[in-house]
């Protein structure tokens, strides 16, 4: 299949959602035009075979978690997203795959109204990289960067599931949490004026709770274990103590993660209702000390490191 019929036949449709996109897939570049008053917020991630995924997973849920990752982000900002690109290396064009493979991206696109503007094609191992942009009120965006010392440390949903898949495959709503990760779109524009800094989880939650600490101004966290919610399969197959390991440690749970002042904390109590999500309190942000984890016997400290690409 040639690479303009590959890109003509799956993934160049007109969009209902194209406000703001003047000129998008055909051309050189995409045209985009930015709304009055709005910054934008632009995200990258690249997926790549036996790194990200399984080669024995569905083409639906690789297409939708390649976009997911990258709304994650967005939401992590407490922007909307806009637009994406996509970048797509295939060892081979074949078209059952691909038509799963783009009827999943699509599916998550068409949910939160994201225009597909361009990328491109190329043959060789199997990686996609996708890239979105979002916008959100001139000033507002939510950054790692804000947590300051009394802040409650929040997350926005249970831990450790996706990791917990990979440790036991037979369980198919833990299974579904790896491939088809929620992002947080709606809670992350919730917490606009009211969170004072904001992660989505992707290397695990004391790693990526350690960038909040670290980014603004080298704070420290007490942590609560018995708070952190857990999956209640992953407690089940795998017992308590390793579940709580992967919520600390184990990556793609794409949750945020984020701080609120204590005299905010009654607003979460209302988010439920509103945009689908429980935020639960698991911790303190404090002067110093790193992440150190309360409630789970004789390891009283836990260093953040979670997942990182080694060469």
């Amino acid at each position: 299949m040639r690479e303009f019929d590959l890109i003509n036949r799956f993934f160049r449709r007109p969009s209902p959602y194209a406000s703001g996109v003047d000129v998008g897939i055909g051309d050189d570049g995409a045209v985009l035009s930015a709304s009055p008053g709005m910054d934008t917020i632009v995200v990258t991630d690249t997926s790549v075979e036996g790194v990200h995924f399984r080669s024995d997973q569905s083409p639906h849920a690789i297409g939708y978690r390649a976009l997911a990752v990258n709304l994650s982000d967005i939401a992590a900002m407490g922007a909307l997203p806009r637009w994406a690109t996509l970048n797509l290396t295939l060892p081979h064009a074949d078209p059952e795959w691909l038509s799963a493979f783009a009827d999943g991206f699509f599916e998550l696109a068409d949910q939160w109204a994201v225009t597909l503007v361009g990328g491109d094609t190329t043959r060789g191992p199997l990686t996609m990289t996708v890239t979105v942009g979002g916008e959100v009120a001139r000033g507002a965006s939510l950054l790692r960067s804000g947590a300051r010392v009394g802040d409650m440390i929040l997350v926005s949903g249970p831990l450790g599931g996706a990791a917990a898949a990979l440790e036991c495959s037979n369980q198919a709503n833990l299974e579904r949490v790896l491939q088809y990760p929620t992002p947080r779109l709606m809670l992350g524009q919730s917490l606009l004026g009211v969170a004072t800094s904001a992660i989505d989880i992707s290397d695990g939650f004391l790693a990526d709770l350690q960038h909040i600490l670290d980014q603004s101004g080298n704070l420290g966290a007490n942590i609560d274990a018995s708070n952190l919610p857990l999956f209640d399969a992953a407690v089940q197959s795998l017992g308590r103590e390793k579940a709580l390991d992967l919520a600390l440690r184990g990556g793609d749970d794409y949750e945020l993660c984020f701080t609120v002042p204590p005299e905010k904390l009654p607003l979460m109590k209302q988010l439920k209702s509103d945009v689908d999500s429980s935020p639960i309190c698991v911790g303190k942000v404090v002067s110093k000390g790193g992440c150190r984890v309360h409630g789970i016997g004789d390891r009283y400290e836990r260093s953040g490191q979670g997942y990182q690409h080694e060469w």
